[in-house]
C-alpha cells in the first residue's frame, strides 16, 4: 500500500510516539480532528506499514536483568550473514542485531541477569555459532538517555 503521511499524520505520530496508550479521543483534541479520523489514519499507516504494533517497555533493571551489554561480532566469512543470524534469534537476551559498516560485521544488544548471566549468554550460545569468528564486548554503565524521533 503506498500511503503518502501528512501533517496531520505527523501530529498523530508524534504524540502516540511519546505515548503510545494515548487514547485516540486526547490524540483527536490535539490535532484537532474526529477520534474516527486518528483511527483511520493509524489503520491505514499500519497496513502502508509505517506504525508497528506498539510494545510494552519493560524496565528490565527492575526485573533483575541489570546488565545491558553491546557486543560486536566478527564473522568468518560474509556469507555465513543469514546462518548466523538465524542462529541469533534463537537466544532470547539478544535484544537487537545490526549488520554493520567499519570494524565489526555484526552489533549486538544483549541483556543479562548479572555478569555470570552474560558470560554464560556469551561462551555457552554466541561464541559457540559456526560462522561466528570472535566477539568484542563493551558493558553498559548506564543509559544516559532513550528516544524516539520526532518526525
Amino acid at each position: 500500500m503506498n500511503y503518502q503521511i501528512d501533517n496531520v499524520d505527523i501530529k498523530i505520530l508524534n504524540i502516540l510516539s511519546q505515548d503510545a496508550f494515548t487514547p485516540y479521543t486526547e490524540v483527536a483534541k490535539k490535532v484537532h480532528v474526529a477520534p474516527g479520523t486518528v483511527h483511520v489514519r493509524m489503520k491505514k499507516m499500519e497496513d502502508a506499514g509505517i506504525v508497528r504494533k506498539p510494545q510494552l517497555q519493560l524496565d528490565l533493571a527492575a526485573l533483575g536483568w541489570d546488565i545491558t551489554a553491546f557486543i560486536g561480532v566478527y564473522l568468518t566469512k560474509s556469507d555465513v550473514y543469514y546462518k548466523v543470524i538465524r542462529e541469533l534469534q534463537k537466544v532470547p537476551e539478544v535484544l537487537s542485531c545490526h549488520y554493520t559498516t567499519g570494524t565489526y560485521s555484526l552489533f549486538l544488544r544483549v541483556q543479562c541477569k548479572g555478569t555470570s548471566h552474560l558470560r554464560d549468554v556469551l561462551s555457552d550460545r554466541i561464541q559457540k555459532i559456526e560462522g561466528i569468528a570472535r566477539t568484542e564486548t563493551l558493558i553498559s554503565l548506564e543509559e544516559s538517555f532513550s528516544r524516539q524521533l520526532k518526525i
